[in-house]
């Protein structure tokens, strides 16, 4: 793609970046297949080469973002199956990430979407606000069905309430920061495990059984002082100073501890966070102070099921003999090209993994989007449920936290996370939703 970018425009790295990614389009149009909302939609605009044609033009003329960018580039999930299909190594994660920030720079959202912004940004992040939070929401969920009806602003909070489960679970006694010694008498690594925002909230047993099943298998893992959430959350609402406090933050969390007794990696159990730590040396790549340290803190970060591949997690405890959908989250596919290890690790478990039809495709979580953009967001859920079912699974496999939110208030169909999956195999508890199914064990 030909750009007209001028000299002073492209001293601006975030500029010259992005004319670099603009360059390498070549118009070829294979992003619109792999599309969920222009599969859903069928507009140009809501297609990656349709939003890269109005980011080119709103960059190129350097000029404020207007409603037509806005309204398309919301649309976009980020779930970046354009980025696995594009020939040409198109970056549109990059460049739709500086859009963002762009729009949030340069353009007025009306006074309603840009309270409901503020809130989630305040909330989401924050482990304690976030438990307070649902305290309240506990109470304002009857009135989810009313609100939606009423359209407009009111369907967004209606929607932010249908997510919230009706309570809040108890809170872990493995929170940190702690240290959790090996349960063998030779140590074979030690990791930091993201404790992250939302999902120790939602469901802390998913960092508990990973703790366990690293620890069985020989592993010293540590929660560090001063790490919190990874920041992609308000990286994707375009507050980019926000997320480069949050991945500063973490920075120095985890070198402290590199610097300290040292770790092997970085181990991370929500598919989102991972996609976003791994970027970390792109985002702070202008930072002196940080630049190297956040490449070697990328380098080291490695999802759940990354790490446990070159693992011996031992003989399993129970023969599952389940019968499990994979749900591959897209930041696990598209984002961090992880594909076959989860999937691997299942299977040499004992489950039956099926895979799922149009499995590229979002199913409406991404980050805040279900509750900004709840039509859309529906839809995608009613459609990756209707591909869910068809497998006749016994229970739906993930490895993302928004995925299982998301889905499971589609479906009745349990929706458990990877690592408690393994956990429970390998000798921990059963996963709650899975009481009820008949097992056997190995010993048996």
């Amino acid at each position: 793609m030909q750009t007209n970018f001028t000299e002073e425009q492209l001293r601006d790295s975030n500029v010259a970046e992005s004319e670099k990614i603009l360059r390498k389009c070549v118009h070829c149009g294979f992003c619109t297949a792999t599309c969920p909302t222009f599969t859903l939609l069928g507009d140009e605009l809501d297609s990656p080469r349709g939003r890269i044609y109005l980011i080119k033009d709103m960059l190129e003329n350097n000029r404020p973002a207007d409603k037509k960018v806005v309204k398309h580039v919301d649309r976009c999930l980020s779930c970046l199956s354009c980025m696995t299909t594009c020939p040409s190594g198109v970056n549109y994660m990059h460049l739709v990430d500086h859009a963002r920030t762009h729009i949030e720079n340069t353009y007025k959202r009306p006074f309603a979407d840009r309270l409901l912004r503020e809130l989630l940004a305040f909330v989401l992040p924050y482990p304690g606000r976030f438990r307070f939070a649902l305290f309240g929401a506990f109470f304002g969920r009857p009135m989810a069905g009313l609100l939606k009806k009423a359209g407009g602003p009111l369907a967004k909070l209606g929607a932010m309430l249908d997510l919230a489960p009706p309570k809040a679970p108890i809170r872990s006694a493995m929170e940190g920061p702690a240290v959790f010694s090996s349960e063998q008498s030779e140590r074979k690594g030690r990791v930091a495990l993201l404790s992250g925002c939302a999902q120790p909230v939602l469901k802390p047993s998913i960092n508990d059984a990973t703790i366990r099943l690293l620890q069985r298998s020989g592993h010293e893992i540590v929660l560090p002082k001063g790490e919190g959430c990874c920041g992609a959350l308000v990286h994707h609402m375009g507050k980019e100073e926000a997320a480069l406090e949050n991945a500063r933050r973490n920075v120095d969390a985890w070198t402290q501890e590199l610097e300290g007794e040292g770790l092997d990696a970085i181990v991370i159990t929500a598919s989102g966070c991972g996609t976003t730590i791994k970027d970390y040396g792109f985002m702070l790549r202008e930072d002196p102070l940080y630049a190297a340290k956040a490449e070697r803190v990328s380098n080291l970060a490695k999802d759940i099921t990354e790490y446990l591949t070159d693992v011996d997690l031992g003989e399993p405890a129970v023969t599952p003999g389940l019968r499990a959908a994979y749900h591959s989250a897209c930041s696990m596919q598209h984002g961090q090209k992880i594909t076959r290890q989860p999937k691997d690790l299942l299977k040499a478990a004992g489950f039956e993994v099926k895979d799922v039809p149009e499995g590229h495709l979002c199913c409406g979580s991404a980050g805040t989007y279900n509750i900004l953009q709840p039509e859309i967001a529906g839809r995608l859920r009613e459609r990756k449920v209707a591909n869910i079912e068809k497998t006749k699974p016994d229970l739906i496999a993930t490895g993302n936290i928004g995925c299982m939110t998301q889905i499971g208030n589609g479906t009745q169909i349990p929706v458990i996370h990877t690592a408690e999956l393994l956990d429970w195999v390998y000798g921990g508890p059963m996963p709650e939703g899975l009481e009820g199914h008949v097992v056997s064990t190995a010993a048996e």
